[in-house]
């Protein structure tokens, strides 16, 4: 590449370089929370609602959510929530956060 002057505009700031413009950087990866439980989630598939729901608070869940299918929920991750669908009473399928 012919080194040649290159402006670039970005959030507003001004760059100019014989270079490349400046890395974008992706999204971080979403860090482990501290404050979740060892637990095995996939075993709660299959339990009855109740059953779940006091087996995860037992293993040191603080937030236990079940919902209906199809419910809309917000998309932001809560560290130590787990989040149950329940059909006909019984957990179909179980998440973290």
């Amino acid at each position: 590449m012919a080194d040649r002057e290159v402006i670039v505009v970005w959030e507003g700031r001004d760059f100019r370089t014989s270079a490349r413009p400046p890395t974008v950087a992706a999204m971080a990866p979403v860090p482990h929370p501290l404050n979740e439980p060892e637990d095995d989630i996939e075993v709660y598939v299959g339990l009855a609602r109740q059953d779940a729901e006091d087996r995860a608070r037992t293993r040191g869940w603080s937030t236990v959510r079940s919902l209906a299918p199809g419910t809309v929920i917000t998309m932001e991750y809560l560290g130590g929530r787990l989040n149950f669908e329940v059909r006909d009473g019984r957990v179909h399928r179980c998440w973290k956060g």
